[in-house]
């Protein structure tokens, strides 16, 4: 199935992509993830968990380009990992930089989400065929 990307979309603050990685989906975010772009993170990534829900696709959430995250933004997070338990669907997040995964650490995130230090790193957790595209598209 190889890569497939969406174009990036900036909302308010917030820059979000996703992608096709074989059979999992990378959603890429950039930006600081505080109070007022929590419901522009929500908006973005509804549809995506809904697709992935619907086709039982992993999820990768991106977090190299994230520099701060709210408690508002970890709400967020946290209903999104809700969701794709119900369904039995893989979500995780990669790539945290050292401040936002200080948070995460703090706020005990890693209990409700699977935090990797790279993205290649939960596509070879979750998926050996998106691992496989993911090493072959040079990424």
């Amino acid at each position: 199935m190889g890569v497939r990307a969406v174009p990036a979309v900036r909302e308010g603050g917030v820059k979000f992509s996703s992608r096709s990685v074989a059979d999992v989906i990378v959603a890429a975010l950039a930006g600081n993830i505080d109070h007022q772009n929590a419901r522009l993170l929500q908006d973005a990534l509804s549809p995506i968990l809904s697709e992935a829900g619907d086709r039982n696709t992993p999820v990768v959430l991106d977090f190299s380009g994230v520099e701060y995250i709210s408690s508002m933004g970890l709400r967020v997070l946290m209903v999104a990992a809700k969701q794709m338990r119900s369904k039995n669907v893989s979500i995780s997040v990669a790539a945290l930089q050292p401040f936002v995964l200080e948070i995460f650490e703090i706020a005990r995130f890693r209990h409700v989400l699977p935090v990797f230090p790279s993205v290649r790193a939960a596509l070879k957790d979750v998926s050996e065929e998106a691992s496989a595209a993911y090493e072959a598209s040079g990424a």
